[in-house]
């Protein structure tokens, strides 16, 4: 029945309406001040509905014949999607207003893009994945050039635009192969078709296309092209959310398809998968390694931890996929708390973004620098911090599975990876000293980045239980 379907999308339907009524308010009353009431707004529906999916959700469903799904997975997906969301919202209104940019349409399109996120994750269906992405791609296509007067914001939000056009190209002839030689978009109706034995040609091509289209989305090599300029050109904020709630989004959509649609031949995808594993590991750490500008550097660090996360996801197996969740949500952790790090720089009122400036910037901040210390620590995959556990999991994952190779590769990897964050250390503590930066920063900032390095430290004593949200969420997948 149409109103049963309907309460499986009964939170992304609650949040398109407010986003409409919001989008309504602010036009007939002409005023952006009420754009930071509306943020706040924002953010509390994001976590009332993460609330609402952790209480509510139970048990697997379909919906709409099969095209939507609500499992395990899916929910905690977007659990991860809206707290993310809502951290990155709430860290920005400071920057958004001291810079004059903070518009009603900002708020609004991040919860559209919210909104088709979480289709993705529910997706059972290609043209449900398809709906889901572009609502979210058009949405962020606007916010990533959102700061009309900057020539850099504007070319971020070209290129973002430009190169996601085609990489919805490439994942519509593959749907389009796929549908031509399974006779059906649903996922359940694919894997029935693809059957136990090799694929078909045109199924493995149509396969092929569409990870090639959602490895855009998750910047990794060789669709990686548009994540340093982008990070570099956007504004600080909307950087961040690029790092975080996109990223978990279209990680869980490709393990949806993988697994749902082509379960059956986790031979064939498991080497795609791997492949680009290994080279997002790789070029990821070495081009890291000659930036000055940190966002760009956090770009390329990004691009290496989305080759660790595919590696779990190239196991195949449900460990590899609650690897792959488990270090999602500890990779946002560490993003939400670096960037706000990166916010609190400024100079004169003026965003700074040069490594350089952080040359002994402990002497002057003490507080901040081992917050950050512990940060990178973390991302670096130094123990005892968060960050090894995550990446100790998803390197197990992959040598359970066989993938002796890529779990060597994942070390060496991390090990060259490791330079380029221990050089920010040694600036902030050895560095030579330069005019300093701002100690002004909002008390919001001031919380996250405090809250993240905790976090970081103290969440390796149980992994905060997302371990085992995690693997209840991959058994509803990889059944």
């Amino acid at each position: 029945m149409i109103s049963t379907d309907l309460t499986l999308l009964a939170p992304e339907i609650a949040l398109s309406l407010l986003a409409m009524l919001g989008l309504l308010g602010a036009v007939y009353t002409g005023q952006d001040r009420r754009a930071g009431a509306l943020l706040w707004g924002t953010v509390a529906a994001f976590v009332i509905v993460a609330l609402w999916i952790g209480i509510d959700g139970r048990g697997s469903r379909t919906g709409f014949g099969g095209m939507i799904t609500d499992d395990a997975f899916a929910r905690f997906a977007k659990i991860a999607i809206l707290l993310s969301a809502a951290a990155v919202l709430a860290m920005s209104k400071a920057y958004m207003q001291e810079r004059d940019i903070l518009r009603f349409e900002y708020p609004v399109l991040i919860m559209l893009a919210v909104v088709g996120m979480m289709i993705m994750v529910s997706a059972g269906d290609l043209i449900a994945l398809y709906m889901g992405l572009e609502l979210q791609s058009l949405a962020l296509y606007v916010v990533a050039a959102l700061r009309r007067d900057s020539v850099k914001s504007t070319e971020a939000g070209l290129k973002y635009f430009v190169l996601g056009a085609l990489s919805s190209g490439l994942l519509l002839y593959g749907a389009s192969l796929t549908y031509g030689y399974a006779g059906t978009t649903l996922f359940s109706g694919i894997i029935d078709a693809a059957g136990e034995g090799p694929l078909s040609l045109g199924l493995l091509f149509g396969l092929v296309f569409i990870i090639a289209g959602l490895a855009f989305k998750v910047s990794a090599v060789p669709f990686h092209m548009w994540t340093p300029d982008v990070y570099e050109g956007a504004p600080t904020p909307i950087t961040a959310l690029f790092a975080t709630a996109p990223k978990i989004a279209a990680m869980a959509l490709l393990a949806r398809v993988l697994h749902d649609g082509f379960g059956q031949a986790g031979a064939d995808w498991g080497q795609v998968v791997a492949l680009l594993s290994v080279l997002s590991m790789f070029l990821g750490a070495v081009a890291a390694i000659g930036q000055s500008n940190i966002k760009r550097l956090l770009a390329y660090s990004s691009i290496a931890h989305m080759g660790y996360a595919l590696m779990g996801l190239a196991a195949g197996t449900a460990v590899g996929v609650q690897a792959m969740l488990l270090y999602m949500v500890i990779y946002v952790i560490m993003s939400v708390g670096t960037f706000a790090f990166v916010l609190a720089m400024e100079r004169d009122g003026q965003p700074v973004t040069d490594i350089d400036a952080l040359n002994m910037y402990a002497k002057a901040h003490p507080g901040r620098a081992m917050a950050l210390l512990a940060l990178l620590f973390s991302l670096a995959g130094v123990p005892p911090f968060l960050g090894f556990f995550a990446k100790l999991e998803v390197l197990r994952a992959a040598y359970d599975a066989g993938l002796v190779w890529l779990a060597l590769a994942g070390v060496i990897a991390s090990v060259i990876g490791a330079f380029y964050y221990l050089r920010v250390v040694y600036y902030m503590y050895f560095g030579e000293a330069r005019e300093p930066i701002s100690a002004r920063a909002s008390p919001v900032l001031l919380g996250f980045l405090g809250v993240s390095a905790l976090v970081t430290v103290l969440g390796a004593v149980s992994l905060l239980g997302v371990d085992l949200a995690a693997a209840r969420a991959a058994a509803a997948l990889v059944q």
